[in-house]
């Protein structure tokens, strides 16, 4: 089985400039959804949507092209796609001459279903076709609290609670989530929406947890998936969502969404983003 350990994070590179499916490699979700209590079948559905800023190849006359890739990867795909392995897998595409967009997308697709094990899904947008406004997460900012706080780690569900028995419908969002990587330690900034039903959340506890993420290391998927399963499990909410927007690194973001219906969410871009 693939850990992160034994990927390219980390480790010198040298960056192939021409198409290689087999530098992408697959993380099984499966052994971090254990340490949550997460199995099949999943208690939620949910997509990890990607976006490549950095894209270029060359149309069949060798003239080079770019584009923004979108790739929506299904949260109930066994694997994570390690985002390393993705940069250097789409940057194989710069000197690679395509026949057209449709025949690119296709490769794209089949490369990435293979190594998600489930279908991906890929959008390309040319510049002249890009209409992209800075749009935030939607909802009430947590972050203004005047809290005292000395707590960065590891994530404490503890801090999670109701605070009273009438139900509510909301959305909190906050800014200040980090996280680190797993592997080489540097650190991941992102936004939080938790959009809920139900008693309402302590928001002085919701945002001490998310604090409480400071120090942690893990991949963006999974710290979203511990942020849904412990609110679910501390807040027993009629209805669920989670969806973080992470700051790029290397021309890539990465926005995993996680539910308890059958939403899908919009891939807005964050002024962070």
């Amino acid at each position: 089985m693939n850990t992160p350990e034994d990927s390219q994070l980390g480790k010198t590179t040298v960056y192939a400039d021409r198409y290689d499916p087999g530098l992408l490699f697959p993380i099984v979700r499966a052994a971090k959804r254990a340490e949550i209590g997460v199995t099949e079948p999943l208690p939620f559905r949910g997509v990890d949507i990607w976006n490549a800023y950095e894209f270029s190849w060359l149309d069949a006359r060798g003239k080079p092209m770019v584009a923004i890739a979108e790739i929506r990867v299904p949260a109930s795909s066994p694997n994570i796609i390690e985002s390393k392995s993705f940069k250097l897998y789409l940057n194989g595409f710069s000197q690679e001459r395509m026949a057209d967009t449709p025949h690119l997308i296709g490769v794209l697709e089949r490369d990435l279903s293979a190594a998600a094990g489930a279908p991906v899904e890929v959008e390309l947008s040319l510049p002249s076709a890009i209409v992209h406004a800075i749009r935030d997460l939607e909802g009430e900012s947590i972050d203004d609290q005047p809290l005292a706080i000395d707590d960065y780690g590891p994530p404490k569900a503890d801090y999670l609670h109701v605070a009273g028995d009438a139900v509510v419908e909301e959305s909190l969002v906050s800014d200040l989530l980090r996280s680190n990587c797993p592997v080489t330690g540097q650190p991941d900034w992102g936004s939080v929406q938790i959009r809920y039903r139900g008693r309402p959340i302590d928001r002085e506890g919701l945002l001490r947890y998310l604090v409480s993420f400071r120090t942690h290391n893990e991949f963006h998927e999974q710290c979203v998936e511990r942020i849904y399963a412990d609110v679910m499990a501390r807040c027993a909410p009629e209805a669920l969502s989670v969806y973080a927007r992470y700051t790029r690194r290397g021309g890539l973001d990465i926005n995993p969404f996680r539910s308890s219906t059958a939403h899908v969410p919009v891939n807005l871009r964050g002024a962070r983003q």
